[in-house]
């Protein structure tokens, strides 16, 4: 599966625990000048320790040892390149897939939205229509309406076109999405974008909830067209979602992206289903929040960052 497929059948708790950050840069070994990078693996002692769990984690990972040829060309490259500089080992999160997606070859699990790379592929979004409007019909029947009264009778083609668009985000790819607007760029310092419009549906009771999305994130020698954020927004937000996973897949999208040192996603969302139904406070709004690698660590690019989200 795609790695925006597995984001989309995570729970918040699975994607919590699929995020290994041990090795981005810690909050005391952090220094935010320009001559001395976040981003840097080879000038401390401290991000020493950094490439040395890189390498114990893929030692980890790796069950079959080398053979001897393997290990003969190690050696030799090794005597070769003796001042192979260590910022090829650059932190960045790592994320951790060893049982936590099963995939799965059979129909007994089959969801149109999350095995689109099997070979029973779904039918086009325009087949799906005539199934989806037969059910818009019965529900307004269940409803006890008159299908078939001027004003209803389109109205079920209507709804099931209109639910194809709020879910659009099952059909689209980060890596398409992203298209390549991944550049290499000797830029260390924040980037923000912030008030990003969303709008979704809660899983729960099928009805919206919208707000604003702010994102940051501290590059590590690569960034992201900034029209590009929003468009993750739009991925994770266009489907059924709870607001909280929706806060964590962002960030981690990000993070697959560009690997920075750190990404800080905060969402602020007013849901339908605590306004026009339940307990109806319709001035009530939610917050959530992720914060990875140094945004975790370190209080003042923490604070930096909220600072910026929150200013006028």
């Amino acid at each position: 599966m795609s790695f925006t497929r597995q984001l989309s059948e995570m729970s918040a708790s699975e994607l919590n625990d699929a995020i290994d950050d041990t090795n981005f840069p810690q909050a005391h070994i952090l220094s935010r000048g320009r001559n001395n990078s976040v981003c840097s693996t080879s000038s401390t002692s401290g991000t020493s320790s950094l490439i040395d769990r890189a390498l114990s984690h893929s030692e980890e990972t790796n069950n079959a040892a080398p053979s001897p040829e393997e290990k003969g060309a190690i050696s030799e490259n090794a005597t070769a390149s003796p001042t192979t500089p260590a910022s090829t080992n650059r932190p960045r999160l790592i994320l951790k897939t060893n049982g936590t997606i099963p995939e799965t070859d059979g129909h007994e699990n089959c969801t149109f939205h999350h095995d689109l790379e099997l070979d029973h592929k779904p039918p086009t979004r325009e087949a799906l229509l005539p199934d989806m409007a037969r059910s818009y019909r019965l529900l307004l029947g269940g409803l006890g309406e008159n299908p078939d009264r001027q004003g209803l009778i389109k109205t079920p083609e209507r709804a099931a076109k209109a639910m194809l668009y709020f879910t659009k985000g099952y059909d689209q790819c980060l890596e398409d999405v992203l298209n390549g607007a991944v550049f290499d760029e000797d830029h260390d310092e924040m980037v923000v974008v912030k008030d990003i419009e969303m709008f979704s549906m809660c899983e729960h009771h099928l009805v919206p909830f919208y707000g604003k999305v702010s994102i940051g994130y501290l590059p590590c020698n690569k960034i992201l067209g900034l029209s590009k954020l929003a468009r993750i927004v739009e991925i994770f937000s266009r489907r059924l979602q709870v607001q909280e996973r929706l806060t964590k897949q962002i960030a981690v999208a990000v993070t697959q992206a560009v690997q920075p040192a750190g990404v800080a996603v905060v969402v602020e969302g007013v849901h339908m289903c605590m306004v026009m139904r339940g307990v109806q406070k319709i001035n009530s709004k939610t917050v959530t929040s992720t914060m990875l690698g140094v945004f975790r660590d370190d209080p003042k690019t923490r604070e930096e960052f909220l600072n910026l989200v929150n200013s006028k």
